[in-house]
């Protein structure tokens, strides 16, 4: 009889954890790519959340190939995935992947990147990307002084990547702020490049932004003409730009304002050295545990909290979002801003995250 019951209370403990493995619900998660430091940290605090909560997650970087990325959403759908979160490398390239999802009713979060085109998308968790412009904006109004009069000064512009919906509202926050001192001609541009199509920089990345800036400063800046300002949309096309002037011999004496975004490990130490004069903080933290909110509320058939229906038009409906806080991050905040909260870990001049020891 006792060892009867002993088997009965193994076979019933198997039985109960063969349910339990049975219930685990997998999430999908699809970022664009390794090679830039703000998609690991997002990767890192989405999987940590998304496992915290009990969810198996299935991790795939797309290496900023938006047909990998395509391929890889509609494996994670055809493995069984129970939801998928994705930052798009291209905002427009994952139709088929999308109707796959809707057809296997399988919701879908967009994770600071915008997907247009599209009915399959459920909600957005993002940033308020129209006002990290208008930090970035603002910032260089009060540097110069504009709103008092000064000037005139000499600024030029690095936006972000075409295909990620984000980098228009970046720059549109910053430029509608800015362009009435251009009409004015207290701000002067110039190479002449205003336009966002002329500006942008595929993919973000820095060669291409170092690249174009290497031909303005070789155009416009090799005869003694000031260069005062560089907005520049993220923290990897201000390191291009940083690299272009420092390869030009410009020095502190002569170095301009740039502005950027993520407070990138690398970037923060320019910022406290003056290369950099600030960077608007997007604590990932903060939108990863908003984006495992939004996941556990459609996986258990309820409607996630947001705080935008109006902004985001993906082409084919308004995305329900949530839109955390963007904060401006220089010199002399960021101790309490990065270190003080433990996103960041500063030894000798160098910034690690708490993964990188």
């Amino acid at each position: 009889m006792k060892r009867f019951l002993a088997t009965l209370v193994v076979l019933t403990m198997c039985f109960a954890m063969g349910s339990a493995v049975a219930e685990t619900l997998r999430v999908g998660v699809s970022m664009p790519t390794q090679s830039l430091q703000r998609w690991n940290q997002d990767a890192l605090y989405l999987t940590e959340n998304l496992e915290a909560a009990g969810y198996e997650v299935d991790l795939q970087f797309a290496d900023n190939d938006a047909t990998l990325q395509l391929s890889q959403v509609e494996n994670m759908i055809a493995n069984g995935a129970n939801a998928i979160v994705i930052t798009a490398v291209e905002a427009s390239s994952l139709g088929t992947a999308m109707d796959l999802a809707l057809q296997m009713g399988v919701p879908v979060i967009a994770h600071d990147r915008l997907i247009v085109n599209t009915e399959a998308l459920s909600y957005y968790a993002s940033f308020d990307n129209y006002k990290v412009g208008m930090v970035q904006g603002q910032f260089l109004i009060d540097a110069l002084g504009l709103a008092e009069g000064n000037g005139p000064f000499n600024m030029e512009i690095i936006a972000g990547d075409p295909g990620d919906t984000n980098a228009g509202y970046f720059y549109a926050g910053a430029m509608d702020l800015l362009t009435p001192f251009i009409e004015n001609g207290q701000l002067v541009v110039p190479s002449g490049q205003t336009a966002f199509d002329v500006v942008a920089t595929p993919t973000w990345a820095t060669p291409v932004a170092q690249a174009r800036f290497d031909t303005i400063i070789a155009g416009y800046y090799t005869t003694g003409e000031e260069l005062h300002a560089v907005l520049c949309s993220n923290d990897s096309t201000a390191m291009g730009a940083i690299n272009a002037l420092t390869n030009a011999g410009f020095t502190e004496d002569n170095w301009p304002f740039i502005t950027g975004q993520d407070c990138d490990k690398a970037n923060m130490q320019y910022i406290v050295s003056g290369k950099q004069a600030m960077s608007v903080f997007k604590d990932t933290r903060t939108l990863a545990a908003r984006t495992l909110s939004m996941v556990k509320a459609v996986l258990e058939g309820s409607e996630p909290e947001v705080n935008d229906t109006t902004t985001y038009d993906n082409g084919v409906k308004i995305v329900p979002s949530f839109l955390c806080e963007p904060v401006f991050g220089s010199a002399a905040n960021y101790v309490e801003l990065l270190i003080d909260t433990g996103y960041y870990i500063e030894i000798d001049g160098e910034f690690f995250t708490q993964d990188d020891l």
